[in-house]
């Protein structure tokens, strides 16, 4: 049953669905977007209702042609509302792909990126900007937990 109480003013929070992919030498895949410095992890906002790990896959697929399929999050980022809207970012586990692994990355005036390519895990914080990289490095130090839709797991 919905209570129309719940819905009448839904919370604005923006939830980022981002994915950590490594290769075999441990080095992890960030993309670079047009509109702001530095690298990022691949990944962007769901669309309403779109579950998290079915947004994340999107994006990953998007911006770097890979499909992956996302079980486990490895880290849970909040923002505070400062600069832009208040946001909650997932950080999915992608794995680890082969280090022949070709990327295809879409024009930039499509996909509004300049590339792609895998960073050593050492290097992050030369190439992203302070709370990106430790984002990713928070993640690459952590344990998994799974991905739950309606308590039940989402694989």
């Amino acid at each position: 049953m919905r209570d129309p109480r719940l819905l009448a003013k839904p919370p604005v929070c923006r939830l980022g669905c981002l994915v950590l992919v490594r290769n075999r030498r441990g080095d992890v895949l960030l993309v670079d977007p047009d509109y702001m410095d530095g690298l990022i992890l691949p990944g962007g906002a769901a669309k309403t209702n779109e579950p998290p790990q079915a947004a994340a896959a999107r994006h990953l697929h998007a911006e770097t042609g890979l499909n992956l399929r996302l079980t486990h999050v490895l880290a849970i980022d909040y923002t505070p509302a400062d600069r832009h809207l208040e946001r909650l970012s997932l950080v999915f586990d992608g794995g680890t792909v082969p280090d022949t692994t070709r990327l295809t990355v879409p024009p930039q005036k499509d996909s509004g990126l300049l590339g792609a390519r895998f960073v050593p895990a050492h290097d992050l914080p030369n190439h992203m900007a302070p709370s990106q990289a430790a984002r990713a490095a928070e993640a690459l130090a952590s344990c998994s937990l799974p991905v739950l839709l309606h308590g039940q797991r989402a694989d």
